[in-house]
């Protein structure tokens, strides 16, 4: 009886994909076209789903536009720009690289190179600390008065 139960909530529990074949293009080679670029634009409902996966009205709407430009024979990319003008950067799940979303792309970089100079900076500074010179008199007092000797 578990068995059944666990895999009965396995199978309600798996991902449910939302394309809608209602709206499919008659030419195979052209709704190929258009579900690749509904993998690479977002739901701005959802915000961290493809409009392929998402079944907001609005990705909806998206997945009916996309499918008009690919029958009008537009290129992807006359696409993916029509939708950038008209929603911003933000629709694309890969953003492209410009200088306005420069900070976005060069943050980890700059953060991989600030922990790395901190990390250098304080072994640098332990190995300093760490020469091998002898305990002066006054630091040996401080020792023994420290431990209890």
């Amino acid at each position: 009886m578990r068995r059944i139960l666990l895999l009965l909530v396995l199978l309600l529990a798996a991902p449910a994909h939302a394309y809608d074949a209602s709206g499919a293009l008659p030419d195979a080679a052209q709704e190929e076209k258009a579900r690749a670029l509904f993998r690479e634009l977002r739901c701005m409902v959802c915000q961290n789903q493809s409009i392929d996966d998402s079944d907001a009205p609005l990705a909806k709407d998206l997945r009916a536009l996309v499918r008009e430009r690919v029958a009008a024979g537009d290129s992807e990319e006359t696409i993916k720009t029509f939708l950038v003008e008209r929603y911003g950067d933000f629709v694309l799940l890969k953003p492209r690289f410009s200088a306005a979303n420069l900070l976005l792309w060069g943050a980890p970089v700059l953060a991989f190179a600030v922990g790395g100079a901190i990390v250098v900076s304080s072994l640098r500074r332990r190995k300093k600390l760490a020469d091998g010179r002898p305990l002066t008199d006054d630091e040996k007092r401080r020792l023994d008065t420290l431990l209890g000797d």
